[in-house]
């Protein structure tokens, strides 16, 4: 039935061919006042305007059903169909019994072409007419009751699988929207950890290639050095970007320490990190400790770009509070540049996307200026935890 587009315009030649057979098939029904124009014995007069009302009735009949779709207004089918009921029962009454069938095509077009909670009204009215238009004509009582069933039964199909098309549609655009929806969320998620990635790759590349720079000629030993740094972070920078793209990077909070170390002292900022290099508790999910660990990617990265902080002190502690127990991650920095923000003092995008993942995660992140810098808290729910306690911190 889909593929016939009850309910809809046809919008290709193969479905404009297949409505219109579907729609030809029905008109055999159509023998019955053709046969009395045949041979009902008509004058020469009366068959020409029979066969005029009839050639009249079939194609806005064929014109309603054909060109029905969603563009249409309510009020323009009901119209139509007001003229369809007027031109049946005008040839019923005019040419007698035989012309009561056309009043069956008036109900299935009514459930195909308008809303279900009308066409039920619709169907209804018809056939009431058509019953009132029976008892008037000659003989038509006898027609009644083999007309009645048809109009009501074949109104009510055409209304359901009319209906049955709306919904596989609306189906096919939910899943649609539901693909678009998933794709820009795999966007979304491919665009922060590339933001996160390689902003933190580049930014220790670049301090180590001034470095290398101020090193020669003098101390060509150590430039080398460096230059082995850069090609090493690049490697990782490379994997970790693959990684991305399949979706599988999951950054530890333990690794990501060691890299603001490296990070911090190549900038020449003093860094105070925890004694324990491994601070998180195993009750804590994977999920919540790969956002700490970018959101301490980020603030490092920050602090090493845009602080011109001497010093940055990373903590991390687990907390109870009222909504349960916390793995909280802050870091804080004495520089007086604009770390957090852009240019116009509202956050990045790095800060931006790094809330969402903290989000996501069921955790939150703040930030605040201090006294003498800046400062980043993120928080991720924990597993029960006894007491609180700190795990670790810097001095």
């Amino acid at each position: 039935m889909s593929s016939v587009g009850i309910g809809q315009r046809p919008a290709t030649p193969k479905r404009r061919v297949m409505k219109s057979l579907w729609i030809g098939v029905w008109l055999v029904y159509l023998g019955a006042p053709v046969g009395d124009l045949l041979h009902g014995g008509h004058s020469t007069g009366v068959r020409v305007l029979g066969w005029l009302g009839l050639a009249v009735f079939v194609a806005w009949y064929a014109a309603l059903v054909f060109r029905t779709g969603r563009g249409e207004t309510t009020r323009l089918v009901v119209a139509s169909l007001a003229v369809l009921a007027a031109q049946a029962s005008v040839l019923a009454l005019s040419l007698g019994r035989e012309w009561l069938v056309l009043f069956v095509y008036v109900s299935t077009s009514s459930g195909a072409a308008l809303p279900l909670r009308m066409s039920r009204w619709a169907i209804a009215a018809t056939s009431a007419l058509m019953s009132a238009v029976a008892l008037t004509v000659p003989g038509g009582h006898s027609y009644l009751a083999s007309l009645l069933v048809p109009a009501l039964l074949g109104g009510a199909a055409m209304a359901g699988v009319r209906q049955l098309v709306r919904t596989t549609i609306e189906l096919r655009e939910a899943r649609a929207t539901v693909a678009q929806l998933a794709a820009n969320e795999e966007r979304l998620r491919l665009a922060r950890d590339l933001h996160d990635l390689l902003g933190h790759s580049l930014s220790l590349i670049t301090l180590k290639s001034e470095l290398a720079g101020r090193m020669l000629p003098d101390h060509p030993e150590k430039a080398a050095q460096q230059v082995a740094d850069i090609e090493q972070v690049s490697r990782q920078a490379l994997v970790d970007v693959r990684e991305a793209v399949s979706g599988y990077r999951r950054p530890r909070l333990a690794g990501e320490l060691a890299g603001a170390q490296v990070a911090l002292a190549a900038a020449g900022i003093t860094a105070a990190l925890p004694p324990d290099l491994d601070p998180v508790p195993a009750d804590v999910d994977e999920e919540a400790e790969s956002a700490l660990a970018w959101a301490l990617r980020e603030a490092v990265t920050n602090v090493v770009r845009h602080s011109g902080a001497r010093r940055c002190t990373v903590e991390v502690l687990s907390r109870q509070t009222l909504g349960g127990p916390v793995l909280e991650l802050s870091v804080e920095d004495d520089g007086s540049g604009n770390g957090s923000a852009g240019t116009s003092g509202t956050p990045g995008n790095g800060l931006t996307g790094l809330a969402e993942r903290l989000e996501k995660a069921g955790g939150s992140l703040e930030t605040s200026r201090t006294k003498h810098g800046f400062r980043l808290v993120a928080r991720v729910p924990a597993g029960t935890a006894s007491t609180p306690a700190d795990v670790g911190s810097g001095s």
